[in-house]
C-alpha cells in the first residue's frame, strides 16, 4: 500500500515595491523637513550673532565709560600732597596748553599741578603729540596724578630709571622750620628717577628715612580712527607719558568701537576758600565759559580748569561689525556743546549703537574744596 505524501501548496508571497510617485512624494516631505530645519538653524545663528554684536558693544561702551571715569575721578591725587596748602597755588596762568601737555619736563608739570583735569573740546587746539589718527569733532582729555601705591611697596613696581616719579615729604619741619612755612621745593620732588637731574631727599614721618615715590602719570585720552592693527575702527586711545620713549609718550588702544567722546565740565565758580566743592554750572569748554555773576577775575580760562569739581561724559559706542539689512536712522544725544546747544548725531549706516553717560565728581579737587 502505497502512502500518498500531502503537498501542501505554496502561498505565493505579496513582494510589493514603492512607486516613483511615492517616492518622489518621500523626497519632497523630506527636503521640506529639511529646509525647516536649515532656517531654523540660519535663524539661531544669525540670533545668536546679533546677540554676541550686541554684548560685545554693551561690554565696550561701560568699559570705555568705567575708564574714563576712574581716571577722571583720581585727577589731582598727589598721594600725601596737598596743593592747596601752597601759596602759590592758583596764580599760575597757563600760557600754551596745548602744546604743554605734550612736554616731558618736570618744571612744566610743576607749573601744571593745580590743573590736573583739562581737555580740548571738540578736538579743537589738539596736542601736538597726538598721532594724526585723532577722528574729527570729538574730545580730548588730559588727567594728571600719581599711582595709589609707593614704588616696591604692597607689590608696587620698583621704581624705573628715567620715568617720573613724585616723592612727598611727611615730615612736619624742614631745616628746622615748619613746613607749612616752607617753600613749595620742601614739599615735594617731582622728576626723573635716576637721571641725575632731581635728588629724591624728602623724608618720612621720623624726618630720617627716605620717603616713598609714588609714579607720576599723565594720561592723554582721545578717540582715534583705528585701533591700533591696522583696521579702520573707531577706538578709544591713551597717551601715557613715558620720557624713555621716542616720543615721549606710549600709544594704547583702549577700547574699539567708542565712536564719540563729549565731556561736560562741572565748574564751582568761587575760588579756593570760597568755593564748596559743588559744580556751579557745567561747559563745553571752561576756555570761553563766563558764567552770568562770575567775573572774569573768577571765572578766567586758568581759574575755570582750576575749579572743575566734575565731569559729565558722553560716549558713543558702536559695533564692530555691519548688521545685515539694517540702516541705524537714530539720533543720538550726546550733551551740549560750549555754546550749550544739544550735540546730536545720526549716523545713517549699518552698524549698531548705544550711548552712554553719566557724572563723575573729580574727587581729588572737589574734596579740597568741601566746607566743613
Amino acid at each position: 500500500m502505497q502512502t500518498r505524501i500531502r503537498r501542501i501548496p505554496r502561498t505565493r508571497r505579496s513582494m510589493a515595491g514603492v512607486s516613483l510617485v511615492e517616492l518622489m512624494v518621500g523626497i519632497t516631505l523630506g527636503l521640506l523637513v529639511l529646509a525647516g530645519l536649515a532656517g531654523v538653524f540660519a535663524n539661531s545663528s544669525r540670533s545668536r550673532s546679533d546677540i554676541e554684536r550686541a554684548s560685545r558693544q554693551i561690554e565696550n561702551g561701560r568699559y570705555a565709560l568705567e575708564v574714563l571715569s576712574q581716571d577722571i575721578a583720581m585727577a589731582g591725587f598727589y598721594g600725601e600732597f596737598n596743593p592747596n596748602t601752597l601759596a602759590t597755588y592758583q596764580t599760575f596762568v597757563p600760557t600754551t596748553p596745548d602744546n604743554d601737555v605734550c612736554s616731558t619736563d618736570p618744571a612744566v608739570w610743576t607749573s601744571y599741578m593745580n590743573i590736573a583735569f583739562y581737555g580740548f573740546d571738540n578736538g579743537a587746539h589738539a596736542p601736538s603729540c597726538l598721532p594724526g589718527n585723532l577722528k574729527p569733532n570729538t574730545d580730548i582729555v588730559v588727567i594728571r596724578r600719581v599711582y595709589g601705591c609707593e614704588a616696591n611697596v604692597n607689590g608696587c613696581a620698583a621704581a624705573v630709571i628715567g620715568l617720573p616719579y613724585m616723592q612727598s615729604s611727611k615730615c612736619g619741619t624742614v631745616d628746622g622750620r615748619e613746613l607749612k612755612s616752607a617753600t613749595i621745593s620742601d614739599y615735594y620732588r617731582l622728576g626723573l628717577y635716576g637721571t641725575g637731574g632731581t635728588t629724591f631727599d624728602r623724608t618720612a614721618k621720623d624726618c630720617a628715612t627716605a620717603a616713598g615715590m609714588r609714579r607720576y602719570v599723565e594720561y592723554i585720552y582721545y578717540i582715534a580712527t583705528d585701533n591700533g592693527q591696522g583696521q579702520q575702527v573707531p577706538t578709544l586711545t591713551r597717551l601715557e607719558l613715558d620720557p624713555n620713549s621716542p616720543s615721549g609718550f606710549d600709544v594704547v588702544p583702549m577700547v574699539e568701537g567708542i565712536e564719540m567722546l563729549n565731556i561736560e565740565y562741572g565748574v564751582d565758580f568761587l575760588p579756593l576758600g570760597a568755593g564748596d566743592g559743588q559744580p556751579d554750572g557745567y561747559t563745553a569748554d571752561p576756555n570761553s565759559y563766563v558764567p552770568s555773576g562770575c567775573d572774569t577775575a573768577h571765572c578766567s580760562s586758568a581759574r575755570n580748569w582750576e575749579n572743575v569739581v566734575s565731569a559729565r561724559i558722553n560716549i558713543l559706542s558702536r559695533n564692530i561689525d555691519t548688521t545685515p539689512n539694517y540702516t541705524d536712522r537714530k539720533t543720538y544725544a550726546l550733551g551740549l556743546d560750549a555754546l550749550g546747544q544739544p550735540i546730536t548725531y545720526t549716523p545713517g549706516d549699518s552698524y549698531q549703537r548705544h550711548a552712554y553717560n553719566t557724572v563723575v565728581r573729580v574727587e581729588n579737587v572737589a574734596q579740597r574744596r568741601d566746607l566743613p
